[in-house]
């Protein structure tokens, strides 16, 4: 094996400028055959599965936690808690995402108003992490253009079993929201945060250390910290289930290829995950056609399932496909999974970009 040269995954380093050189950024991707027609009735918005979904969740929060509260003091409150740490600091993330999108409900301010929400519950920044998806899209798991890619080659194994808790991702959020409340931004955000929304940057970042500093304050004032449980805790305690749900979205796939099926997984769920992860199991359909809502995924997947790779069976089915591969990267960091596609399933408009030493 030929000595790895390690890559910079930063947005501002000289991956970015070979991205540009290959070919790699804002490319044309692979798209599979759909009818327009289809295509136009999957795309339909509707705000009824959006608002069903999202009464159940925040009832969900307000019992949990409210149980939570009743039972405080003893050990009966600790499975409340878990339950109301998982909706608050996982289920959060797919409505981040969804709402980010825009496509969750038809009607714009209720997008809006749950993206705000969720994107607190899960420590991103509104602002900051719309035009951060919006490249990830753009330019997906493309070194030195993506800013979403989970972990370089080879794997930075600690700061995954850190993010189990979202330990690390709390401290990068924190450093990051005192830097946008002084009226900055770091130099990778610059690349994709247009000029016109950086002044919402820094409101947002403000209001976020106003609401913390009031749960600090609570908690002081009734000497318990009840309050923290309810608000900002549960993003850390809370984030084992987002984590466990995003790796099986690109981890240990291919780099550099301008097909999503061969970067991205699509892996069938139960119903309760699949409520709590807003159907973003089918996440290579998703990422080929990112302005279907969440609710028809499934009959996207059903349209162009015989041109793409096989789904995993289940969650546990992914793990033992990236655990493995993980564990190969730390030795070989070239090596990743490669995607099968089905016999007579067409390939990309040029064929997968080869991936760059």
């Amino acid at each position: 094996m030929s000595a790895f040269v390690g890559r910079d995954y930063s947005l501002v380093g000289p991956e970015a400028e070979k991205a540009v050189a290959a070919g790699l950024a804002s490319a044309k991707w692979y798209s599979p055959r759909i009818t327009r027609a289809e295509l136009k009735e999957l795309m339909r918005r509707d705000d009824g599965p959006a608002i069903r979904d999202t009464v159940i969740w925040f009832a969900a929060l307000i019992v949990s936690g409210g149980l939570g509260c009743w039972f405080w003091g003893s050990w009966a409150a600790v499975p409340f808690f878990l339950v109301y740490g998982v909706l608050y600091g996982s289920a959060s993330d797919s409505r981040w995402h969804e709402c980010g999108h825009r496509t969750a409900f038809k009607t714009k301010w209720m997008n809006d108003a749950v993206y705000q929400i969720a994107c607190f519950m899960i420590l991103r920044e509104p602002e900051i992490w719309r035009w951060s998806h919006t490249r990830h899209h753009t330019d997906t798991v493309i070194v030195g253009r993506d800013p979403e890619i989970i972990t370089p080659r080879p794997p930075d194994v600690l700061s995954l079993f850190l993010n189990i808790f979202s330990l690390k991702n709390a401290v990068i959020f924190f450093r990051k929201v005192f830097l946008h409340a002084a009226g900055r931004l770091t130099e990778e955000e610059t690349t994709f945060v247009p000029a016109s929304e950086r002044a919402k940057v820094y409101r947002t970042a403000r209001i976020y250390l106003a609401i913390y500093a009031l749960v600090i304050t609570a908690c002081i004032y009734f000497r318990s910290i009840l309050p923290a449980m309810l608000i900002g805790l549960p993003s850390l305690y809370g984030a084992w289930l987002q984590l466990y749900f995003g790796c099986t979205q690109h981890l240990g796939l291919a780099e550099d290829v301008l097909d999503h099926r061969l970067n991205s997984r699509t892996v069938y769920m139960n119903p309760i995950f699949r409520f709590l992860y807003w159907n973003m199991n089918y996440h290579v359909e998703h990422h080929l056609f990112p302005l279907i809502p969440y609710h028809a995924l499934p009959k996207l997947h059903a349209a162009i399932k015989a041109d793409c790779p096989e789904p995993y069976p289940n969650t546990i089915a992914a793990y033992r496909e990236i655990i493995p591969a993980l564990a190969r990267q730390l030795k070989d960091p070239t090596y990743y999974v490669r995607r099968e596609l089905p016999g007579g399933a067409r390939s990309a408009p040029f064929g997968a970009a080869p991936a760059r030493t």
